[in-house]
């Protein structure tokens, strides 16, 4: 990967949120354009693990104080970015989710190169007038990105479709292949306290569900299909990793044979530790877990949303795709994967080869380095418009929403 190295160029990342998926797509380009000579600021609130891990890897970190929601404080927040912006002086601007992108538009307002990446549409996490404001936003915001990148060819086709009119680059997710590898799960079980503190059987079915604990990733869906599954396999356990707002009412309505592990900085083990890892979302641009999952040999059960077909290998497309917000149909399929250790170990195997040949991390740095040389050396760059946004109407009232 090669940027520009005489002098180096200058990437400001802008990222909220700090948890999650995105952080890790922040870090991983990041690293790499670290190691390619690049000079990489990132953007982000400081108190997080994010922050650090970035100032390790020897990223410039810039604090940057912001809520993960737009909301009365937007205006303020747009205003530290843009002084922020100022004193980094990046030949380019990346900015990673809905949040981050809404700042950075109105911040830099095309008057620097500007990648952005939603990692699934602002419009898709809320509804009613909510919905209808940011769909305005995102059409309107569009003409300030000199590039939209989006994380599969759904997440495209669903911004074409709610008329945001961008040039457009779709750039699959990667993991890290080398660090994500198959291990044996008795070993990785007894290295987790949790599993061995609540008496956890060695052969007990064990499925893991990997995510932010909020609506976005349907933890309470995939609730609801657990007390049927229980009734089929009774010491089948299934263990909830992450964090977020809705922990307690999830806490509140789980059934018999559900741990929450929390937050975890590795989920590597966890992966490793499964028999099965689901992600019942309502809604994505392109999941994380599903393919850290698969790089782990370990099968995986996904909602049928923006990007997961095209996540899967074929076999696993088939397969292991349910319709989304559908608890019966997840609970069919959790136990039938269950039912059958084969045709697990061989979904798993299938996983593991097509991550090395279509997701690995390297993949989607590489790629994300050529829209970047595109866009430093002036190519097809859009015309950025002068009307700022507080000039709009439409788009004043959906920044103030």
């Amino acid at each position: 990967m090669q940027l520009s190295t005489d002098p180096p160029s200058r990437v400001l990342h802008v990222t909220q949120p700090v948890d999650g998926g995105v952080p890790r797509v922040v870090t991983d380009l990041a690293r790499a354009q670290l190691a390619a000579g690049a000079h990489v600021t990132v953007a982000c609130p400081d108190d997080s693990p994010l922050a650090r891990s970035l100032r390790t890897l020897g990223a410039d970190v810039r604090h940057w104080r912001a809520t993960r929601a737009p909301g009365p404080r937007l205006p303020q927040e747009v205003h530290r970015l843009g002084r922020l912006v100022a004193r980094a002086r990046p030949d380019l601007v990346h900015a990673h989710s809905a949040k981050a992108g809404l700042a950075v538009r109105l911040a830099v307002r095309g008057r620097v190169p500007t990648v952005f990446q939603p990692h699934a549409w602002s419009f898709e996490a809320v509804g009613g007038t909510a919905a209808r404001m940011a769909v305005v936003w995102e059409r309107w915001g569009a003409r300030w990105a000199s590039r939209v990148v989006c994380v599969s060819e759904a997440e495209r086709r669903t911004g074409v479709r709610a008329g945001v009119h961008a040039q457009w680059q779709v750039i699959p997710n990667g993991v890290d292949t080398a660090r994500l590898r198959p291990a044996d799960a008795r070993s990785a079980r007894a290295g987790l306290p949790l599993l061995a503190g609540a008496g956890v059987d060695p052969a007990a079915p064990v499925v893991v569900c990997v995510g932010r604990l909020c609506r976005q990733k349907g933890q309470d869906v995939l609730l609801e299909a657990w007390s049927s599954v229980l009734r089929e396999m009774p010491d089948a356990r299934l263990v909830l990793v992450g964090d977020g707002p809705d922990a307690a009412p999830l806490r509140a309505a789980a059934p018999d044979g559900v741990l929450f592990a929390g937050a975890a900085d590795d989920t590597a083990p966890w992966y490793s530790a499964a028999d099965l890892v689901v992600l019942p979302s309502r809604w994505e641009g392109m999941a994380l877990v599903p393919l850290e999952a698969m790089a782990c040999g370990r099968p995986v059960l996904v909602t049928d949303v923006d990007g997961a077909r095209e996540s899967l290998p074929p076999a696993l497309a088939t397969r292991c795709l349910v319709p989304a917000q559908a608890p019966g149909p997840l609970a069919e399929a959790i136990s039938a994967l269950l039912r059958d250790p084969l045709l697990r170990d061989s979904l798993g195997r299938e996983g593991r080869d097509h991550v090395l040949t279509t997701h690995d991390v390297r993949h989607m740095t590489d790629a994300v380095a050529e829209v970047y040389r595109d866009l430093l050396n002036g190519r097809r760059t859009p015309h950025a418009g002068r009307v700022t946004c507080e000039d709009h109407t439409e788009c004043r009232e959906s920044i103030h929403t």
